[in-house]
Order: C-alpha cells, then sequence, then structure tokens
C-alpha cells in the first residue's frame, strides 16, 4: 500500500484551473520533488496536502484513510517553509520543543528529543542560542530539526533553502538529505532549481501549468524528457521539429536521423509529427568526407562560439534552417575556428524522441 496518496486533485481559482487532476503516489520513506516554474501550482498541491487549503475535487489519503475532513493540526505532519519561521522570542532548544509542548510530552522526553535533534543536524551545544545569533544555515538546520522533532508521517519542504545564496545552498543540500535519510522521513520537497531537485529526489514530479509533464526518476527524466517542455526547462537546447518516415527514420528539414528508439516503435510508419532531440554530448566532429560518405545522423554548420569547461569545450553553431545547436566536444578534439565550417556526426544514442 502507498504511504501517501494526492487522487486526482483539482483547484480552480475564478473560471481557471489552478490544479488539473493531479494524481501523485509515494511509497513509504520516498522523497518525491515538486519541480517547476513559479506559478505551476508546486506550493499550493503541498498546502491541500497539508490541509491549509481545500481541492475543489479529488482526496488525500494517508496510509489507507481520507485526510479531507482531518485539520492540519491533526494530520501529523510536518512542514518547513521557505523563510523557516522560526519564534525570535524563543532560544534554540525551545523552538525545536516548540511540535513536542504541542502533543503535551513530558519534559524528559522533550529535552531528550531535541538535544537528538541537535546532534542530528550537527548543532551540538547552541540550544541555549537565540535565533537572530545564528547564521543563515543555522536558522535552516534549526527549522529543519524543529520539523522532524515530533516525527511527522510526512515531511514537506517548501523552497526549503531558497532563502539562502547559492554557495551557502550547495553545501547544505547535502547535509539535507543526508538527514532525511538518516530519519526515514517521506518527504514532499518543493523547488523551481533543477540542481536541487535531481540533487535531493527519489522521484520528481515535472509540474507546468497546473498540470504533471511527467513523472520519473532524477536519472531517465534527464535521459528521457517525454515532451519538448520538459526537456526545455532541464536546459536542453536542441530540439528541432521532425516527422516520422518509416523504417527507423526521421526527417527534420532535409537531415534524415535513425534514433535508436525508433526502430522498434510500432508506430514508426505512421508520418506523424514529433519533435527530435539532440543530446549535448551526442556530436563528434568529422571531416567534409566522412561527413558526405554518411547517410544520416548528421548536422554541417558553421561555428559561432567555443567555451573551454575543463574536460570538455562548449560549442554553438549554426546550422541553416534547423537554427543554433550548442554541444559537449571533448577538450582533447581540435575543433575548426569560430566562423568555419563545422561536421558533425550524431551517434543515434544521443537522439530522442519528443511527444
Amino acid at each position: 500500500m502507498n504511504e501517501f496518496v494526492l487522487n486526482n486533485i483539482y483547484k480552480s481559482m475564478g473560471p481557471y484551473g489552478v490544479l488539473e487532476h493531479i494524481n501523485l503516489s509515494m511509497e513509504k520513506g520516498e522523497r518525491v520533488c515538486l519541480l517547476g516554474p513559479s506559478g505551476c501550482g508546486k506550493t499550493t498541491l503541498l498546502r491541500i496536502a497539508a490541509g491549509l487549503e481545500q481541492p475543489d475535487s479529488g482526496d488525500v489519503i494517508f496510509r489507507g484513510r481520507s485526510l479531507l475532513h482531518i485539520p492540519p493540526h491533526k494530520r501529523n505532519f510536518g512542514m518547513m517553509f521557505q523563510d523557516f519561521a522560526l519564534f525570535p522570542h524563543r532560544n534554540v532548544f525551545d523552538n525545536i520543543a516548540f511540535g513536542l509542548e504541542m502533543k503535551k510530552r513530558s519534559r524528559r522526553e522533550i529535552t531528550d528529543r531535541v538535544h537528538g535533534m541537535l546532534e542530528l543536524v550537527n548543532l551540538e551545544g547552541y540550544g541555549q542560542r537565540r535565533v537572530e545569533e545564528l547564521s543563515g544555515g543555522q536558522r535552516q538546520r534549526v527549522a529543519l530539526a524543529r520539523t522532524l522533532a515530533p516525527a511527522p508521517g510526512l515531511v514537506m519542504l517548501d523552497e526549503p533553502l531558497g532563502s539562502l545564496d547559492r554557495r551557502l545552498r550547495e553545501r547544505l543540500l547535502a547535509d539535507l538529505c543526508t538527514i532525511l535519510t538518516q530519519t526515514g522521513a517521506t518527504t514532499i520537497f518543493v523547488t523551481h532549481d533543477q540542481n536541487e531537485a535531481f540533487a535531493a529526489a527519489d522521484r520528481i514530479c515535472m509540474m507546468n501549468q497546473g498540470k504533471v509533464r511527467q513523472i520519473d526518476t532524477p536519472e531517465n527524466l534527464y535521459a528521457n524528457p517525454s515532451t519538448p517542455w520538459v526537456a526545455d526547462f532541464l536546459g536542453f537546447q536542441n530540439i528541432i521539429k521532425a516527422r516520422r518516415a518509416g523504417e527507423g527514420r526521421i526527417e527534420a528539414e532535409g537531415a534524415v536521423f535513425f534514433p535508436e528508439q525508433a526502430m522498434d516503435d510500432q508506430k514508426d510508419d505512421s508520418m506523424e509529427q514529433v519533435f527530435l532531440l539532440l543530446l549535448p554530448d551526442a556530436a563528434t566532429p568529422v571531416s567534409a568526407g566522412e561527413y558526405e560518405g554518411s547517410r544520416g545522423n548528421r548536422i554541417r554548420g558553421v561555428l559561432t562560439d567555443r567555451f573551454f569547461q575543463g574536460s570538455f569545450q562548449k560549442i554553438s553553431m549554426e546550422a541553416g534552417t534547423h537554427g543554433r545547436f550548442v554541444f559537449e566536444i571533448p577538450s582533447t578534439v581540435t575543433l575548426p575556428k569560430p566562423g568555419e565550417p563545422l561536421f558533425l556526426k550524431i551517434d543515434p544514442r544521443g537522439l530522442r524522441l519528443l511527444g
């Protein structure tokens, strides 16, 4: 049985659908990230899960029980906000103890649990510190400890690193994942930062305009984005309009490609329009003669820019009607100068068909 289920959640605002029939199931101990641009419905969905908002239709189910009529404070969920929402008049110990006090735990149990939480987030000895004496990273740890202290059945994190600078976010993200793994907490993580999502999640739920666009593991999501929007949001740039032409052929403005995934596709002869993604590491420079001798999976154009990135060089090229492409080429490969012709062979394993 799934630990937590959002079943056909619909939420409107006036005539507009904010959430369009969202379905999401989570296993115990799983971390799922809601990833998408601002305004896509991520936080609204999280608030519905928490009971802070009600859906127009659908159900919120935890361990087989509907929570629609259960008030937020009785759901045994923990929520951590972007601004941390620490109590400035309480010290670190009392902030962490707050949820335990609301559950009327004994003083000894509270003391033991708070000290355990301080150790978990590497803040031993900070119990008597005032909130204003803490750095941003320390406040984030206190907020996480306060969320986890009552042992919630579900942990909800709404942009938990969003108020920190980039360098601090990167340093704390690994700590956050380690702490969540140690506690075994089932977690919904909201972010618009794909690097955070890929690092923190077991599965990622891609959202846009109130709809789920793709749910998958970080590895599969990156390797096989399902639509042009998903690929574009993840930062892929080499997306071109194409059509199936039978026998594994994909035609795009005169160029012919043979993606591996098209070979066994039963709809390969349907002549339907598709989008073709060329992964950034799929290209290999070749000579003009080798280019002319190939039957497909090739692109020619003019090199416009080249940027050294250590082990690889990022190149930009203009390819006529195909437009601009960006590829990553090993730094050991010799390239023509910007403004000169460039001939590329495309590995069929680096081609993806998008719906």
